[in-house]
């Protein structure tokens, strides 16, 4: 049985922002690059019409968890969904493991999923969302 990943998606013109909440670590680093698109106080929380289809593209490719990518109309695959040749990981300090590049991952009960790009698995034991990230690490004080 796959797991199935819950996303939304928003539109400027050709490009369209898809934001997958369960991958997202709460670095901020979209707030902080376009923060006239990016609200986490608004509804809807982004608005992909207020900055250039460039500007979105490059702060995508910044975000750390892969949690946002995007599409273009016209092409089947995510063109933000790069994926490296070599998986590797990453320890942030005071924060997750990144792992970059295609992960399979095996539940307890026998459900699977795959995971292309970037993924931040806990290292706190505080997320709400295991074995992913969700950014507890920051409330709980985590150190390491």
């Amino acid at each position: 049985m796959e797991a199935k990943e819950k996303s939304k998606e928003y539109v400027n013109g050709d490009l369209t922002v898809v934001w997958k909440p369960g991958k997202c670590i709460h670095a901020a680093v979209c707030v902080n690059t376009l923060p006239e698109v990016y609200d986490p106080n608004a509804k809807p929380w982004i608005k992909a019409e207020n900055a250039s289809i460039d500007a979105l593209k490059a702060q995508i490719e910044q975000c750390p968890s892969g949690a946002l990518t995007y599409k273009m109309a016209g092409d089947s695959d995510s063109a933000g969904d790069v994926v490296s040749e070599a998986t590797s990981v990453e320890l942030i300090k005071n924060g997750p493991m990144m792992v970059k590049g295609t992960v399979s991952i095996a539940f307890p009960d026998g459900s699977k999923m795959e995971r292309e790009r970037s993924t931040a698995f806990c290292r706190c034991g505080a997320s709400q969302n295991k074995p992913f990230c969700d950014g507890a690490h920051k409330k709980v004080g985590f150190e390491g």
